[in-house]
């Protein structure tokens, strides 16, 4: 009974042993799987850092040519099978990036086929980096007559030349209500213009995202609206220094009875020229399109108001006209760096000085009165803009030095005809230029 017993346990001892070798060996096998797991992450490492090499490789590659090494490991990397697949994938995605961004940049005639001692250079090297376009890069000036616009047209050619954006000066100055064909069709040829450009024309405001057209930045000048209406009234009869005679043939239609109409008697006997709606007229540039904007109201007033604060860089008045350009050159420098130089150069302050309307009268403070009356709607949009011009100077630390127009009709005892003459924008600017371009380039 011993002996068996003794037996039992020296059998016992044996099955321990077995099975605690076995644990080793279950042991072993796990821990020789650890460097195994170790290698399939360093591996994965070198992958993704194989990845961002040729990353960095592509966007070398966009500024200075397809680098050797890249193709040569991308042909390395087909030749891995299954286990790289992910990697050509990416790498396959980010050259149709790659294409994506030359699509975008300035087109350039590519040669596919070369002669031999030919360039290759845009081949290798792709089209150069396209010209950065300033912000904002699409202005509209819808000017209003007979407010300085033709003066700050023809600062404008000189700037275009030195600055190097593209003018587009319309000579249409008759139209400035449209169609809603005609609406489309000038916005679309404005949007058509190669950036950067500046647009100008006599033509009511117009809304280009009413027809899902990107909506350009507006820029425009006001001025006090009774000096506007007389310096309009007496140009179209007698015009400037250019001489009387030669407007007389200009305008062969009007009757000698019109064209020497005392101007108190057009005021106060009601002629349509001196009466609604004809004195409304700076309004409808801003209030636009719709034909409520040239009832005179309080309705086109506040949308010419709402489009002012919404859609207009700048707002100036033609009585600080000094102060206009500072904050063009300002807010634009891209377009009107420099503009003041130029305007306060004797050379062209002789040029400017010779735009004066002749034979001007000042009406009766009586017709004065009334026309004020009949312009009310004209004055509070004019102390708008002026409040709103007054306040972006302030902002920018710019001190008014001139004299303010007064908001009451109190101010018509003191009405001078003291503001600058623009030159007329229905007059030919040929020979004006010729002398502006002359004086620039020798400048």
């Amino acid at each position: 009974m011993m002996k068996n017993f003794s037996s039992s346990n020296n059998q016992t001892p044996n099955h321990v042993r077995e099975r605690e070798r076995e644990r080793n060996n279950r042991k072993h096998s796990l821990l020789s799987s650890i460097p195994l797991r170790f290698s399939l992450r360093g591996y994965g490492f070198c992958m993704a850092t194989l990845f961002l090499f040729c990353f960095g490789s592509l966007f070398y590659q966009l500024n200075g040519g397809p680098p050797k090494i890249l193709l040569d490991i991308r042909q390395y990397l087909g030749m891995c099978g299954k286990n790289l697949r992910s990697v050509k994938m990416a790498t396959a995605r980010l050259f149709i990036h790659k294409d994506r961004l030359a699509r975008q940049l300035v087109s350039y005639p590519r040669v596919h086929k070369h002669r031999r001692g030919e360039s290759t250079y845009l081949d290798d090297h792709g089209p150069p980096a396209p010209r950065v376009l300033p912000f904002p890069s699409q202005v509209v000036y819808n000017r209003v007559g007979k407010c300085g616009s033709r003066t700050v047209v023809i600062l404008l050619r000189l700037l275009a030349e030195k600055h190097q954006f593209n003018l587009v000066s319309s000579d249409i100055h008759n139209k400035t209500r449209l169609t809603k064909h005609e609406q489309v069709d000038l916005m679309k040829n404005i949007s058509n213009i190669p950036q950067p450009f500046l647009y100008t024309r006599h033509v009511h405001f117009l809304n280009f995202t009413r027809f899902r057209i990107e909506q350009p930045v507006y820029i425009n000048i006001i001025r006090d609206p009774i000096n506007r209406f007389l310096s309009n009234y007496f140009f179209r009869r007698f015009g400037d220094w250019r001489g009387e005679q030669n407007h007389l043939i200009r305008t062969p239609g009007m009757k000698d009875d019109e064209r020497y109409l005392d101007i108190n008697v057009c005021i106060l006997e009601n002629y349509p020229e001196c009466s609604n709606p004809r004195v409304f007229y700076i309004i409808p540039y801003f209030c636009g399109q719709h034909p409520q904007c040239r009832e005179p109201g309080v309705w086109a007033l506040e949308r010419a108001k709402q489009n002012v604060l919404e859609n207009y860089l700048i707002v100036g008045i033609l009585e600080e006209l000094e102060d206009v350009l500072l904050l063009l050159e300002r807010l634009l420098p891209h377009y009107f760096t420099g503009v003041l130089n130029i305007y306060r150069s004797p050379d062209y302050r002789k040029m400017g000085n010779m735009t004066g309307t002749v034979r001007k009268q000042t009406p009766t403070l009586e017709a004065l009165q009334v026309l004020y009356h009949r312009m009310r709607y004209e004055y509070e949009f004019y102390n708008f803009i002026r409040d709103q011009f007054h306040l972006m100077k302030k902002k920018i630390g710019l001190k008014s030095i001139s004299k303010a127009p007064a908001h009451s009709p109190s101010f018509l005892r003191e009405l001078t005809l003291r503001t600058p003459e623009p030159l007329d924008e229905d007059e030919e600017m040929d020979t004006d230029l010729e002398d502006a371009n002359s004086w620039l380039v020798h400048s």
